[in-house]
């Protein structure tokens, strides 16, 4: 195996959750409901916030020094996109607010191989979140909101590149490729599973309607 396949593999496993993270209720999940320009963009800074205390948390000695070098690198774009959407509020403070479950579970990952899997899984899902906060501020005639957002995807792009080529310089043994694909998996599905928590707890149904 290598990182390409790996990742054709994780979002092909997932297409389910990742398809749903994708939908409009993942906004009014993030935000209880509160499908307002204020409590989402928040809940963005919330989350860039979350994710790059993670990730400058993984620049530790267990890391080494290519891991280190891409772990700092996303932590920093993450602190780039916090203060990004930081902008657009007037004020908030991202410490009252508890790191998401998929945040929470990637920082209970010790390995390099299991960091560089779990990385993989975010993307995937964060991918899926900034598509839905674009159409958000389309659909609130706010075309600059939207294009940050849009800009903020477009980062992704150098992150997954970046992620890979970690996963093939990591990854060695078939053992190895299966640890980083079940973080990956377990990413995606911790953020599936909290969204659909949250939804329950608000007596939405997750699942679409047909």
């Amino acid at each position: 195996m290598d990182a390409s396949e790996l990742h054709d593999s994780v979002r092909e496993d997932n297409d389910t959750a990742l398809s749903r993270l994708g939908s409009s209720k993942s906004l009014y999940a993030a935000t209880g409901g509160e499908m307002e320009a204020g409590p989402v963009l928040e809940s963005a800074a919330d989350a860039e916030h979350a994710a790059a205390e993670t990730f400058a948390a993984w620049t530790d000695s267990e890391a080494d020094a290519d891991a280190a070098d891409a772990f700092e690198a996303t932590a920093a774009e993450e602190r780039d996109h916090y203060d990004a959407v930081l902008g657009e509020l007037d004020d908030h403070d991202p410490g009252q607010a508890d790191p998401s479950a998929m945040q929470q579970s990637l920082r209970g990952l010790d390995s390099t191989v299991e960091r560089a899997g779990g990385l993989l899984g975010r993307i995937l899902a964060t991918e899926k979140s900034k598509e839905q906060l674009t159409g958000f501020f389309v659909g609130q005639a706010d075309p600059q909101t939207a294009q940050l957002f849009r800009d903020l995807k477009g980062d992704l792009d150098d992150q997954l590149e970046r992620t890979l080529d970690l996963l093939d310089s990591v990854c060695e043994t078939d053992d190895d490729w299966q640890t980083a694909s079940d973080a990956a998996d377990a990413a995606v599905q911790t953020a599936y599973d909290e969204y659909t928590e949250q939804l329950e707890a608000m007596g939405v149904n997750p699942k679409p309607v047909c």
